[in-house]
């Protein structure tokens, strides 16, 4: 079976790698203030370099660069974006879970306090360094927040009425930055942009519904606007840029925030948004069925993230190889692809996994999907 000419690969990853110890306290030392941040970029320039290797190395087609200049996967993009504040002390309360019990996450709250635009392409200078770094067969990947995390984080009331007096104005003035955004990434060289997503995939679980209910917001309409709104943001897009999403339920040091199947947003979703790829967790019981996945049409593909970046332990190719079998019941094999669930650092935390860990679980993805498909 052929492999696909372009982005999403047959083998792929979603993004965030664990940061090295060496960065990790490079960043205590700039907020202690014993280094700048020019010497902080060069250590980063260095940690970068040997993620690009690590994933030449494995055999993965996608290079990224393990969102080490990042503290987390969606809000250091977020506060880039003009006319959004960061707010101390004032974020929504996250609670995750895992087999140990429970962890509360506050990250910082957001207010949009002025006209949202993107005027130069957000992390343009380090996808620069990344393209910089890319050898022959790899493809640099950029990864970025989808707009329905701006919204999800705050909603109305995270919105000055003085500058966008309703959600309409609002959306269309976000997903018109957006589009910015898009259009200046592409136009520095990108083919491959993802837009990682956890609204999509919580609005699934009736108790993130419930909650929203609670905050007065349309739980059961949710879905349906983030959909038409990522639509437009993307609308127009540079013919040769790939543009992916991928959804997750929560990723914090091996613990999640969500479960439920992709039932409730399924038709809507798959049926209806204009993205090339669907990366979707499927490393659990929490994830559902597959037989959401008959709404996918027919060109678009699906990355099955059945390799856990949440746990040390090594699936079974015969097992994944199986449930690529269960899902090619509702989606034909060739719109099929393999990836671990998740990003392995979605924090500067990391999840509760190795090095070496890492590095196996994205070698085994690549053997399997070169046992399944003829090539990664």
């Amino acid at each position: 079976m052929s492999t696909p000419s372009g982005p999403p690969f047959r083998a792929d990853h979603v993004g965030s790698l664990l940061r090295p110890p060496r960065l990790l306290e490079a960043r205590a030392r700039l907020a202690a203030g014993e280094i700048d941040a020019t010497e902080l970029r060069g250590i980063e320039d260095a940690a970068i370099a040997d993620a690009v290797r690590l994933q030449a190395d494995v055999g993965l087609r996608s290079a990224t660069d393990g969102e080490f200049r990042r503290a987390t996967w969606h809000m250091d993009f977020i506060y880039a974006i003009t006319g959004i504040s960061k707010v101390e002390g004032k974020g929504r309360p996250v609670h995750f879970h895992n087999a140990s019990g429970d962890i509360d996450w506050v990250p910082a709250g957001l207010h949009v306090d002025g006209p949202l635009s993107i005027d130069e392409p957000i992390f343009g200078a380090d996808f620069a360094y990344l393209q910089s770094l890319v050898g022959p067969g790899q493809t640099p990947k950029l990864t970025i927040p989808s707009p329905s995390m701006v919204h999800y984080r705050g909603g109305a009331a995270a919105i000055d009425p003085a500058v966008y007096p309703d959600e309409d104005a609002f959306w269309e003035a976000l997903s018109a930055a957006y589009r910015q955004q898009v259009q200046g990434i592409s136009a520095q060289g990108c083919t491959y942009l993802q837009m990682d997503d956890t609204s999509l995939a919580y609005l699934n679980d009736p108790a993130q519904r419930a909650d929203l209910a609670e905050q007065g917001r349309d739980a059961e309409h949710q879905h349906e606007r983030y959909i038409r709104q990522i639509n437009a943001a993307v609308a127009g897009r540079p013919d040769g840029l790939a543009v992916t999403i991928h959804l997750c339920r929560g990723n914090f040091r091996s613990s999640w925030a969500a479960e439920g199947g992709y039932d409730f947003v399924a038709e809507a979703l798959f049926g209806g948004l204009d993205v090339d790829g669907f990366f979707l967790e499927y490393d659990d019981a929490r994830s559902g069925s597959f037989e959401p996945l008959r709404f996918v049409p027919p060109g678009k593909r699906v990355v099955l993230g059945l390799v856990t970046s949440k746990r040390p332990e090594l699936e079974s190719k015969d097992e994944l190889k199986r449930r690529i079998d269960e899902a090619a019941r509702y989606v034909p094999l060739e719109q099929l692809a393999l990836s671990p669930q998740c990003g392995f650092s979605s924090t500067v935390e990391g999840n509760a996994v190795t090095p070496d860990d890492q590095a196996a679980k994205l070698r085994l993805v690549v053997e399997v999907a070169e046992e399944v498909w003829g090539s990664a």
